[in-house]
C-alpha cells in the first residue's frame, strides 16, 4: 500500500507495509541517514524526529501512525543555514563520537519551541531520555542555553 508523507517540507510516497517503523522508512527507503538507530525500544533517543513539531522516537512510530509532517535533522538546518542549535553545537564542540547528536538536537529543538528560556533543570528533564555514551551532557546543556539566547535575540 502506498503512503505519502511530508518530510522536511517535501512529499514522499513509499510503498511499504503499514507497520514498518518510521525510522526505517527514513533511513532505508528515503536515504535520510541523519536519524540514527540506537536501541529500537525508544530508550536512547538517537532516532528522535519531530512529527507536527513534537519530538518522537521514530523507532516506535509505525508508518500508518504518522499523524503529521515529519522533520528530521536534515530538515532542521543545512550547512549554509544552520539552526541556532546546530551552530551552538559546533561552538561548544558538543559532539565527540557524534552518534547521538541528531537525536539530541531534535529533542532540544522541541524543548526550545515550548520553553524559549529553559533553566538547567528544564534542560536536564527534557533531555533525560537522550543518552550520550561520551558523556557530553554539560556541553549539551551549554549549547542549548546558547541557542536559546540566540533564538531570543532573533
Amino acid at each position: 500500500m502506498s503512503t505519502t508523507l511530508t518530510i522536511n517540507g517535501s512529499a514522499h510516497t513509499v510503498d511499504l507495509p503499514d507497520d514498518v517503523p518510521l525510522l526505517w522508512v527514513l533511513r532505508d527507503e528515503l536515504g535520510m541517514t541523519g536519524t540514527k538507530f540506537g536501541c529500537g525500544v525508544a530508550a536512547c533517543g538517537a532516532c528522535t524526529v519531530h512529527i507536527d513539531g513534537e519530538a518522537v522516537r521514530s523507532c516506535q512510530v509505525a508508518l500508518a501512525d504518522v499523524w503529521g509532517d515529519v522533520t528530521t535533522i536534515e530538515g532542521l538546518g543545512q550547512p549554509e543555514n544552520l539552526h541556532a542549535l546546530q551552530a551552538a553545537w559546533v561552538e561548544h564542540q558538543v559532539a565527540q563520537c557524534g552518534y547521538c547528536q541528531s537525536g539530541q538536537i531534535m529533542q532540544a529543538a522541541d524543548l526550545l519551541s515550548r520553553l524559549p528560556n529553559p533553566s538547567d533543570q528544564d534542560i536536564d528533564d527534557a533531555m533525560a531520555g537522550n543518552l550520550c555514551r561520551c558523556g557530553t551532557y554539560d556541553r549539551i546543556r551549554a549549547a542549548i542555553k546558547t541557542a536559546a539566547s540566540t533564538l531570543q535575540e532573533a
